[in-house]
């Protein structure tokens, strides 16, 4: 009995493997380079592979290369990061002024820069939780870069006839006929282990994308060659962070210039001393909540607001959301797109200004509150794990104008997102009470003014419980989800940024005493994937519509709340 005590379990070797992860790349960090096939280097993937996290799927078969897992990854990297043997990850280091191209991930709002034929720098401006995101996509890539090279040559070291063929291919430019893509198909499956199907649908959700990266083929040999060259010719890879970077890390240095900018935007438009209602959310669902029906009224006529938003979402209706945001500029809407380097843009909406009689019948209001109040709607695209507690631990400071502090009027701070989910499917709703903070001690425990009866009978299942802030949605396995899931922490979800909100939000009304402790709070989330449940991990593709319903419920909830006011 004592013996079944000490062994660890799955999810403790699991947890044991993500501590050591972010050990050993912190470590790194502070060091200040590492070669991905150096000790260190080493050490990181022999801990990503004793991890096996989900979203990487078959990351510990040595025979298959993962393909669902490489097009998460790929969506999330630059264009061309396949081609660099040097990858520097640097602070904001005026390389914006450059005459270097800017590359934007289609999935991941950062800017990187391709200095040479060899090398690309990554600018970070997020935190450590960006870092550490890029640094376990990297080890996914080095990871299936050497499968890729033990497929690409023999037990006597000499290439594989599929891989002289796709050298070819990558070499004379991939326009063929039906035929001849086929065969093509048929080298490229024999050297990822995967099925012709398999390879086909990866190459296609790659050709989705085409402008942001280079698809799978190419993608694929580089790799390889990389792989190769690093042991044939000892050209080895490495990855580096400039000491400016060290030097900021963990400073909130883009987050104080990103909230001054916000306050000195509040006072000269005469709203800072209104009350505030802060919504972290995406940058359309509240916008069309608010102005979609009022300006395209003879477009929806009766459609509810889901409808409208579906509609909306179709490329085909860019114009569309163009006239919504020229109504919107027209009737108290101001837009401040980030320069700073947080990359988060903010609207702020005067309601003062907003005819509420023109508003979606969806959309429910006090007009008595609305008169004398004139609340303010303050809407933040979303953070990036850690990031969240730099923006608003520094948006909840006062205002410091000639040498004097302006109390923010903050009434209520609301939050939602996409989240995974441990019970139920893609688009149900989570409501959580509590987030706690993996790997810590931390955990925080609030009233949500939200509640599960809040969504009643609108067609989506409704969860009520505490979600995990974890540190890495690419971090995650079934192990460890399984044991929040069924432990007493009966945990319902999981996301990157909820505990480090809170902890903001805890700081600035309880001890600091910067915004009332009587804020009223709102949290709920969305589910992007269940990690448990295969084939549903972020990495099988994204939400599509399935997102629209719930994200626009939550949005008409919060509205609902703020615009009535507090009975």
């Amino acid at each position: 009995m004592e013996n079944k005590f000490l062994e660890l379990t799955r999810a403790q070797e699991s947890r044991a493997a993500i501590e050591k992860l972010y050990i050993e790349m912190r470590h790194l960090f502070n060091r200040g380079f590492y070669k991905p096939a150096g000790i260190s280097g080493r050490e990181v993937s022999k801990a990503l592979l004793t991890l096996r996290p989900e979203i990487y799927g078959s990351i510990n078969d040595p025979a298959k290369v993962e393909l669902e897992g490489l097009v998460y990854v790929i969506d999330r990297l630059p264009k061309g990061i396949e081609e660099c043997r040097y990858i520097k990850l640097v602070s904001e280091e005026g390389y914006y002024s450059s005459e270097f191209d800017t590359i934007i991930p289609p999935k991941r709002k950062r800017n990187c820069y391709r200095i040479d034929k060899e090398q690309m720098f990554m600018e970070i401006t997020r935190g450590r939780s960006e870092i550490y995101d890029i640094l376990t996509h990297l080890t996914f890539l080095f990871i299936e870069a050497d499968k890729i090279k033990r497929r690409a040559a023999d037990e006597k070291g000499r290439e594989t006839r599929e891989w002289k063929k796709l050298s070819e291919i990558i070499t004379n430019g991939f326009d063929a006929d039906d035929t001849s893509r086929e065969v093509a198909f048929t080298y490229l499956s024999t050297i990822l282990g995967r099925t012709f199907e398999e390879t086909k649908y990866a190459h296609n959700r790659l050709e989705d994308n085409r402008q942001s990266n280079n698809g799978l083929f190419h993608v694929v040999y580089w790799l390889g060659k990389i792989a190769l060259d690093e042991e044939r010719e000892e050209k080895d890879r490495e990855i580096s962070f400039t000491s400016a970077l060290r030097e900021r890390i963990g400073h909130h240095i883009y987050g104080e210039i990103w909230a001054w900018n916000i306050k000195q935007l509040l006072a000269e438009k005469g709203l800072l001393n209104r009350p505030i209602h802060i919504i972290s959310a995406n940058l359309h669902s509240v916008l069309n909540s608010l102005f979609a029906y009022s300006a395209l009224k003879d477009v929806f006529k009766e459609k509810k607001l889901d409808e409208i938003a579906a509609e909306l979402s179709r490329p085909q209706n860019k114009a569309l959301m163009e006239e919504i945001e020229e109504y919107a500029d027209q009737h108290g809407m101001y837009v401040l797109h980030d320069h700073t380097g947080t990359n988060i843009t903010v609207q702020i909406f005067d309601t003062a200004k907003i005819d509420i009689k023109t508003l979606h019948p969806d959309i429910q209001y006090d007009e008595s509150y609305l008169k004398d109040a004139k609340p303010v709607i303050f809407v933040m695209d979303y953070a990036f794990g850690e990031q969240a507690y730099e923006v608003m631990d520094e948006l909840l400071k006062p205002y410091n104008f000639n040498e004097e502090n302006h109390h923010l009027n903050v009434a209520s701070i609301a939050i939602m997102g996409k989240a995974g989910i441990l019970t139920g499917e893609k688009g149900d709703l989570m409501i959580p009470n509590a987030h706690v903070f993996e790997g810590t001690a931390d955990n925080y425990p609030f009233e949500n003014d939200c509640k599960k009866a809040d969504f009643a009978g609108n067609g989506l299942n409704v969860y009520e419980g505490a979600m995990i802030t974890v540190l890495g949605t690419s971090l995650q396995n079934r192990d460890v989800l399984s044991y929040f899931k069924n432990s007493s922490w009966d945990a319902i979800g999981l996301e990157m940024e909820g505990a480090h909100y809170q902890k903001a939000i805890q700081a600035a009304s309880q001890i600091r005493k910067n915004i009332s402790k009587d804020v009223v709070l709102r949290y709920a989330y969305y589910a992007s994937d269940n990690p448990l449940i295969t084939g549903s991990t972020l990495a099988s593709g994204s939400l599509g519509m399935v997102g629209v319903k719930p994200t626009y419920l939550i949005t008409i909830q919060f509205l609902n709340q703020i615009l009535k006011g507090r009975k």
